[in-house]
This record gives structure tokens, sequence and C-alpha cells, in this order.
């Protein structure tokens, strides 16, 4: 398949561009396809010509989200339900990233598809409006939600990751204080990407939960991540949610389920396999020589 991706240059673009081999991979700059208006998306997909469009792109500050909802739904609603149209009438297979924050995080146990959305920030709403267009579309779309995506490309928006930030000040000497309250399903990109590949070359539609098998509180996925990075977890403290100061809330528990991906015949891997492939290609990452 020739395969657009928005957002290439992210955690899971790069991934993409890194794994889906046997595909012909595009991944223009924000110059190169422009989601702002119909007519810069029907320009960029007759250019490239795609079997498939994978949005990989959105605004995933939380708390920027907050403080400034509009650009928000502009690049999580609005500009997905563009890609959409654009894509049904040209009778392009689209995919779209969504995320746990879709939900409210009063579950006890990991989300699945058709459990209730209920966003409790402005980021989430966006997102949740994202895939809501979508499906107002009527078309084969594909809506993937994931939760806590961590790659070998720094987040855009943040310069880093969760794993190196708290790996790094480890190494410093610093200590780390860590929500132990708070439980999720990280998700290393690569496994993320595979699955995506997964369900693309199915031309599989409608909305998939896929994230390494959790559940784990952000404390303990801290402490495993500085062990297996060969360092003391004893320099990772933990704190209540309600010490750690934030803009917007969060929801307490988002871990997703991805059974129906697993029904499918894909697997995800868990959060402690996920994190060990992300530490060794992150070694190789920093071993290889400086082009």
């Amino acid at each position: 398949m020739r395969v657009l991706v928005l957002g290439g240059s992210g955690q899971l673009g790069s991934e993409i561009r890194r794994l889906w081999t046997s595909h012909a991979i595009d991944a223009p700059s924000h110059d190169e396809l422009d989601v702002r208006t119909t007519a810069g998306v029907e320009t960029a997909v007759d250019r490239f010509r795609p079997d498939a469009l994978v949005n990989c792109a959105a605004f995933h500050n939380v708390d920027r989200c907050e403080e400034t909802p509009e650009p928000a739904f502009e690049v999580n609603a609005l500009a997905v339900e563009r890609l959409a149209r654009v894509c049904a009438r040209r009778g392009v297979h689209f995919a779209t990233i969504s995320t746990d924050y879709v939900f409210s995080g009063s579950a006890t146990e990991p989300y699945v598809e058709t459990d209730c959305a209920r966003p409790i920030s402005a980021y989430g709403a966006s997102k949740l409006a994202g895939e809501l267009l979508v499906e107002a579309v009527r078309s084969d779309a594909l809506i993937v939600r994931t939760c806590g995506v961590y790659g070998v490309r720094p987040s855009s928006s943040k310069g880093y990751t969760f794993v190196d930030r708290i790996v790094g000040k480890t190494r410093a000497g610093e200590r780390s204080r860590v929500v132990r309250d708070v439980f999720a399903s990280p998700t290393f990109a690569g496994d993320l990407a595979a699955a995506l590949e997964f369900l693309i070359e199915r031309r599989a539609g409608g909305i998939y939960h896929a994230a390494d098998v959790g559940p784990v509180s952000w404390y303990d996925f801290a402490r495993e991540a500085v062990r297996r990075a060969g360092l003391d977890p004893e320099a990772v403290e933990p704190i209540a949610s309600g010490e750690w100061s934030s803009g917007a809330r969060r929801p307490q528990f988002s871990a997703l389920d991805s059974g129906k991906l697993r029904a499918f015949g894909f697997s995800m891997p868990t959060w402690q396999e996920g994190l060990s492939a992300y530490l060794r290609l992150s070694r190789l990452s920093e071993s290889a020589p400086s082009p």
C-alpha cells in the first residue's frame, strides 16, 4: 500500500516509518499538507494518491488544551472531520488516533470500546468530538484509542518522554516523585504502530483499543523503567495525585482493554514487554553514530 502519514515525525509516526517496511510511506510536512482547509487536504491527497491516510497529528498538551481549547478542537476535531470526508470521497481508507482521555476515569477495570465516553478535560472532549465527527461521515474509517504513548522520538509538545525524564533524573542522582494512585496502560509507540498496521492491512473500520496490557500505576511503571535501565528504583518516590498540580483534570483510571483487537487476531504486548523494547531501541539510538 501507499500510506500517507500525518505527524510522521512524532513518536508514533516515526515508528510507522521505521516498521512499515512493506508499504510506501509518505510523511509530508505541515507546509505540504494543510489540514486547515478542505482544499488543502484534497490537494495533498490528489498529489500523493494514497491507499490509506493515517492521522497521527494531534494537539495533545493536556494543560494547554485546557487553557486554549479553540486550537485543540480545531486540530483534534474539525481537522479530523475534514480528513475523514476527503478520504471518504476519494476512496482512501482513513485512520485516526484517539485517546483514553475520552473516559472519565471512574472505572475499576480497563475500558472496552462500548463503555460510555465521558471526558473530564478539554483535551478529552476535543478528541471525543473528533471521534463523533468521523463516525458521522459514515465511512469505513478506523478510530484507534490508545493510552500513555511513549517512543524514542520525544514528544513535540514536551521535548521528552516520561521514561526518559525519570531515567535521566535517576542517572543524574536526582529523585522523582510520581503519582501512585493513577492507573493507565502505558504503550510503546512501536507496539501501537504494529497494531495499526495490522488493522490498516485488513481495512478495519470502527473503534478499536490498542494499548499495551496493563493496568499499572505511573509510580510502578516509573520504578520498573528505572530498574530495567540498571538503576536504583528507590530513587522514585510515590505521591498521591492530589499532591501533583496540573492545569487539567486527568482520569484516575484510564487503562484500555484491547480485547476487540485480540479477537480480530492481534495481541498487544504487556506494558513490561513494551518498556523493554523501548529501552533496547533507545540504547541502539544513543549508540548510533551521528549523521
